[in-house]
């Protein structure tokens, strides 16, 4: 049985501290000297001298440090000296420049290696036992663009930033320009798995069976529940979360919702004879069982069981999922144990929330969604370095 765990590190706990504590706690779980060889230039260290390796930690601990632009890093590394060789930079040379900062960020992105860095942490994360990865929570979130305002039709043909719109929990429309950041979270750890950036446009029913592909590949533990939003009640969604042998925990959206079929209340509950709803009583695989409300006590119906039944037990109806996966769900629709599951779905906003409140996710300072998915990446990659340096921190210290 899956027990719903507090996280397993404070985020927060790690954001109190001062830089001169927290930046070598937060290095202490992070080795990119594979990642820095892979940027080295022609040259032992580079056309302008800096360390690569180090350029690479300036670049990761700037969301860390709310740091959202290369000027503003710049100035940091030139007048924090501690800074600067807590990055592993040379104290007795000049910053590296705004430029050297930027085509380092540049090479980031032609390469990939954001992205790569992020699965690899993601990966260390499952083996240290940190990420569970059996619940995954899925939600998008809006990121305002650096680009100049355009157009939809324009915007489209360019695949950058474009037009987006939602609606708040008060049912006011909001509209943005720029992108939408989909994430896969463990809900267990509140950490990303998978991350889809996209323009602001794209529905974000179409991108959740490429999360769900991308997390079934990387999770090692088996995928139990995929937990969505109604924004989300798309049967291909469903069937999505069907194939890697998982139950989408998705709200029916009941403005697209048509007649449930006959003797079937919308949330999938067979009704008998009488028009009562039946009593749900557990399942079995993909089958789901029903039983009598007048024989469970849920109603007085005049007729009794025996217009029904036989049988003392009262009249039984078994569904298989299998007929409607969107309809039907084990556990079975406005049970305590789906309501349970679908309340795991703030793990996502929690985790969406620190990066665009705490971090710099929607501070974005570049251009293009190859460069803006690197800024993502990195903001991503803070949170899962930030979570294995803080269990190494607690463990060293219940050991001593």
């Amino acid at each position: 049985m899956y027990i719903l765990q507090e996280s397993l590190f404070s985020f927060e706990e790690l954001q109190k501290l001062e830089s001169k504590e927290k930046l070598p706690i937060f290095f202490s779980s992070l080795d990119l000297r594979p990642y820095a060889k892979q940027l080295r230039s022609s040259s032992p260290r580079g056309a302008d001298g800096h360390s690569r390796e180090g350029i690479l930690r300036a670049l990761i601990a700037a969301p860390l440090e709310g740091i959202d632009t290369f000027t503003a890093l710049h100035h940091r590394l030139d007048k924090d000296l501690r800074f600067r060789y807590q990055c592993g930079l040379s104290i007795d040379r000049p910053a590296p420049s705004i430029s050297t900062l930027s085509r380092f960020f540049a090479a980031l992105t032609k390469k990939k290696l954001a992205e790569k860095i992020f699965l690899d942490l993601v990966q260390l994360a499952q083996e240290e036992g940190i990420i569970d990865g059996s619940h995954q929570a899925i939600d998008s979130a809006a990121i305002d663009a650096y680009e100049k305002k355009q157009p939809k039709k324009r915007s489209e043909q360019t695949g950058n930033a474009n037009w987006g719109a939602k609606y708040d929990s008060f049912g006011n429309k909001i509209t943005w320009f720029g992108y939408k950041m989909h994430l896969s979270v463990d809900t267990a750890s509140e950490l990303p798995m998978a991350i889809k950036v996209t323009p602001a446009h794209v529905n974000d029913g179409e991108v959740a069976p490429e999360l769900i592909e991308q997390v079934a590949e990387r999770t090692k533990s088996k995928i139990e529940f995929l937990i969505m939003d109604g924004g989300y009640d798309q049967l291909k969604n469903y069937e999505s979360a069907k194939n890697i042998g998982a139950q989408a925990i998705i709200p029916l959206n009941l403005r697209n919702e048509k007649e449930p079929p006959e003797g079937i209340s919308s949330n999938g509950t067979p009704r008998c004879s009488m028009g009562y709803e039946m009593t749900y009583w557990g399942a079995d695989k993909d089958q789901l069982k029903f039983r009598c409300p007048h024989a469970t006590g849920k109603v007085d119906c005049p007729l009794g069981m025996a217009a029904c039944s036989s049988s003392n037990y009262g009249m039984v109806v078994k569904v298989d999922i299998k007929k409607d996966v969107r309809r039907y769900s084990n556990p079975h629709r406005d049970t305590k144990r789906w309501k349970e599951l679908y309340n795991e779905r703030t793990r996502v906003e929690r985790c969406n929330s620190r990066m665009k409140s705490y971090l710099t996710a929607n501070s974005l300072h570049v251009w293009g969604i190859e460069k803006v998915k690197t800024h993502i990446y990195l903001n991503a990659i803070v949170l899962l370095v930030s979570a294995l340096a803080m269990a190494k921190e607690n463990k060293g210290k219940k050991a001593a």
